[in-house]
């Protein structure tokens, strides 16, 4: 695949990012985008590749470099460039700045796919332009921008990535007629759950699903006891939560000392109410405490409504082969009254699969199609 015309940039030079690319799709969506690096030799040759593994591991450029550095390095670092699906960062999180991470290892150019949309990590760029390393950006950067489209649309937003978790039975309902649910789905489905909870900052389910199944939201491991690292266990409506109810504390996680607002920080577990029915509400106050990933877990009515307002980036379904018939369905209304209104998702691929067998069940993971493109005839 040869590069696009006028981009200035050689075929090599894009199937470099075209590998980092596809690098990038391995990762597993959540609070940070899909990234990709590979570097390159002097001589053109592939020295290291990398990719980001979620939130908490090494950034793509640092998994590159570490590759490099126990592949015995690079003779000549400043003929060498390092090819990156977004814009190397410039702060310091969970781990350390890659524009930093490059001027150390003495890389000689930079080229990556698109700028960084997150304010706290942009500037990279400018960081490493200024130690004198050349930098150019845009190759593929139509590609790049598709695959972290809802993440970009989140950072742009000031909101936390959403995730929709669904577990449900083939004809789409989540409980029988008398309310029973557990189980519908494997224990595979509930350990691959569990595992997502462990990655998220925070977990969602309305009042009406606090009080009707009183859950613990917490994460555990496959033996029951709790995760090293535990969601914000969030309630959201307008309806008190008893100070019996589980998810106010749980045993290894950072007890509430308060009736509504307790908690530690993120990762650290902890409960808070939040008295609206208003899922933007929600999101502004949790991103307000640092929630880069949520994930809703219900019921019907909260699932609905943020799928409503567009603010659901990943859909994971954990689908059983079980026919209920009556009962309570996995979404309530979503005020779509005709065909042409129907919301529309593509399967994402990303990760494990768009499709994954989990025991008897199937894990579904899908993303929002793009908008799609109106012309005018004549334009």
């Amino acid at each position: 695949m040869s590069a696009p015309a006028g981009t200035g940039f050689a075929p090599a030079e894009t199937a470099a990012m075209e590998q980092a690319l596809a690098l990038a799709a391995r990762g597993v969506r959540g609070a940070n985008p899909l990234v990709g690096a590979v570097v390159v030799d002097a001589d053109g040759g592939i020295a290291a590749t990398g990719y980001h593994r979620g939130a908490g591991t090494p950034h793509a450029e640092a998994d590159a470099l570490a590759a490099l550095r126990a592949a015995g390095g690079l003779k000549d670092p400043a003929g060498a460039t390092i090819f990156v699906t977004l814009e190397p960062c410039n702060h310091h999180g969970r781990t350390g700045p890659c524009a930093q991470a490059i001027l150390d290892a003495g890389i000689g150019r930079v080229v990556y796919a698109v700028d960084d949309p997150h304010l706290p990590a942009a500037g990279g760029a400018g960081r490493l332009r200024g130690a004198g390393v050349q930098v150019r950006a845009g190759l593929l950067g139509g590609p790049a921008e598709e695959l972290n489209r809802r993440w970009f649309a989140a950072a742009r937003a000031n909101r936390p990535f959403v995730t929709l978790k669904l577990a449900q039975s083939l004809d789409g309902r989540i409980a029988a007629a008398d309310g029973t649910s557990q189980w519908i789905t494997s224990p595979q489905s509930r350990a691959d759950g569990h595992a997502l909870r462990s990655r998220v900052d925070a977990i969602l389910v309305g009042t009406e699903t606090m009080l009707a199944d009183n859950p613990r939201l917490n994460a555990r491991t496959a033996d029951g006891e709790a995760s090293p690292r535990q969601p914000l266990r969030v309630v959201m409506g307008l309806r008190d939560t008893p100070a019996g109810a589980a998810v106010r504390s749980l045993a290894g996680t950072v007890p509430a000392t308060d009736p509504d607002t307790g908690g530690g920080p993120v990762g650290d577990g902890g409960f808070l109410a939040v008295r609206t029915r208003s899922p933007q509400q929600v999101l502004r106050v949790l991103g307000e405490r640092g929630v880069a990933h949520l994930m809703v877990e219900g019921g019907s009515r909260v699932a609905a409504a943020f799928l409503a307002a567009d603010l659901v980036d990943q859909l994971v379904i954990y689908l059983a082969p079980t026919l209920i018939g009556t009962g309570l369905p996995a979404l309530a209304d979503l005020g779509i009254g005709t065909l042409s209104q129907a919301q529309h998702w593509v399967w994402d691929g990303t990760g494990g699969g768009a499709a994954v067998g989990l025991g008897p069940d199937l894990k579904l993971t899908l993303t929002p199609a793009a908008p799609a493109i109106t012309t005018t005839e004549g334009s």
